[in-house]
């Protein structure tokens, strides 16, 4: 996450918690690059992002001040504005109920689904192309949130796809490695699954997870 995104969602939370409220003006930039221990460039940068986006507008000769709330944005919205270290924590909390339950509920058509993923995933590594690879990565993990049978888990699990989209976009194909870390796992996920291993499943989750994939 570049420096300026950092500062982007610091801003949004303070305005979204009301500390910074509509109308009022934000600190001036040498407060801000104190407070965020960033260069001015990172703090016009932040503020320009904020401005064409219109929650924030700046006035030649008197400053920047806040124009919009963020009150009624979306759970998508609040996601990609959140750190990602909460995000991942809130992750894990539903991806392991998720898997709690695929384990009762999945059907041989979601055991199948699941296996196909895992081997769109493997193949995408075999040619490595990252892009494929997060794809199918991330359709696996759908594929077990349909399995648990609860409607608002899966949609819930898909308001975070978007998060993790933006995350895998970031990295360089170099980081092929880490998928390729992380297939034997995935793999045992659906083993977990597959023969009802609700404990097995669990695990596996935390340690995908504590890799960020």
């Amino acid at each position: 996450m570049k420096l300026s995104d950092k500062v982007i969602i610091a801003i949004k939370n303070d305005i979204a918690t009301g500390k910074l409220k509509k109308g009022e003006k934000i600190p001036a930039e040498p407060e801000l690059m104190e407070q965020y221990e960033v260069g001015r460039s990172t703090i016009r940068e932040a503020i320009k992002t904020l401005a064409i986006s219109g929650i924030l507008k700046v006035q030649q000769g008197s400053g920047t001040f806040v124009t919009s709330t963020i009150k009624d944005e979306s759970l998508t919205q609040r996601l990609r504005r959140a750190d990602f270290d909460e995000v991942n924590t809130v992750r894990f909390l539903l991806e392991k109920e998720i898997a709690r339950l695929a384990c009762v509920n999945r059907t041989p058509a979601d055991l199948e689904q699941m296996r196909e993923l895992l081997e769109q995933r493997q193949n995408a590594i075999d040619i490595n192309q990252q892009k494929k690879c997060a794809e199918a990565d991330i359709k696996f993990h759908i594929s077990v949130a349909k399995a648990s049978g609860n409607s608002i888990l899966f949609d819930l699990y898909q308001n975070f796809t978007s998060v993790m989209r933006d995350f895998f976009s970031k990295r360089d194909e170099e980081n092929i490695a880490s998928f390729a870390a992380n297939q034997q796992l995935h793999e045992e996920l659906a083993t977990a699954i597959a023969n009802r291993e609700q404990d097995a499943a669990e695990q596996v989750i935390k340690s995908i997870l504590h890799n960020n994939y």
